[in-house]
């Protein structure tokens, strides 16, 4: 019987340019630490990634699992992800982002004594204004991506993402760490070991950014 993996790792795509995908999903199968599985859920795109998307995972299908449904979003796609999951801890990846080669390593030894971690970001930005995303309680108030909980950053055992559901909303990772503090130990830790692209236009942050007098106070 094939051995149940340590860590799976839960990608969510939605018509995301499948160059980034791939150097996502690269930068998972090029870790350190090998005992993981990578599941992930197209969330209904629409463009051109879902057949590239698929003949990755009969290269990689040993460690790959791909599923699709209609769209649902982000929240809903991860929870289905989890799920699936075989791991006895979960993490997160978003499509268009990266791991650096020892970021699995760091987060297990990082969470030795936690049931949920979350890490600050390696950022990658255009310019000062990408390091501020709009607050989860008022968003047109903005804050620091260091002062944020980030999904992709969430590093936890099983039971913690199976007694907890991400809701559909914005901030859905910062909710979901503040309900997790109520039953489980959790820490946010400063691993910078996850490379956030936040240049990008086309993000839900950039968006609501663009559409709300912002202030940086």
């Amino acid at each position: 019987m094939k051995a149940l993996p340590k860590i799976s790792v839960l990608m969510s795509v939605f018509n995301t340019d499948f160059l980034y995908i791939k150097r996502a999903l690269d930068s998972v199968f090029n870790q350190d630490y090998q005992n993981f599985e990578v599941i992930v859920i197209d969330d209904g795109s629409q463009n051109d990634s879902q057949q590239k998307i698929l003949a990755y995972a009969i290269k990689k299908e040993e460690k790959l699992t791909y599923l699709r449904h209609q769209n649902c979003g982000q929240a809903e796609s991860i929870n289905r992800g989890v799920l699936l999951s075989t791991g006895d801890f979960i993490t997160i990846i978003d499509a268009d982002d990266e791991y650096k080669p020892n970021h699995l390593t760091s987060c297990l030894n990082a969470i030795t004594d936690f049931d949920l971690i979350a890490s600050n970001t390696e950022t990658i930005t255009n310019g000062l204004g990408d390091y501020y995303v709009p607050d989860k309680y008022n968003h047109n108030q903005l804050v620091h991506v260091d002062d944020c909980i980030l999904f992709a950053t969430l590093f936890g055992k099983k039971e913690v993402f199976t007694n907890i559901q991400f809701k559909k909303r914005y901030a859905a990772d910062a909710f979901f760490f503040e309900e997790a503090k109520q039953y489980f130990s959790v820490k946010k830790v400063d691993l910078r070991t996850y490379i956030y692209y936040r240049n990008s236009a086309s993000s839900i942050c950039s968006r609501i950014k663009s559409e709300f007098p912002l202030n940086m106070n």
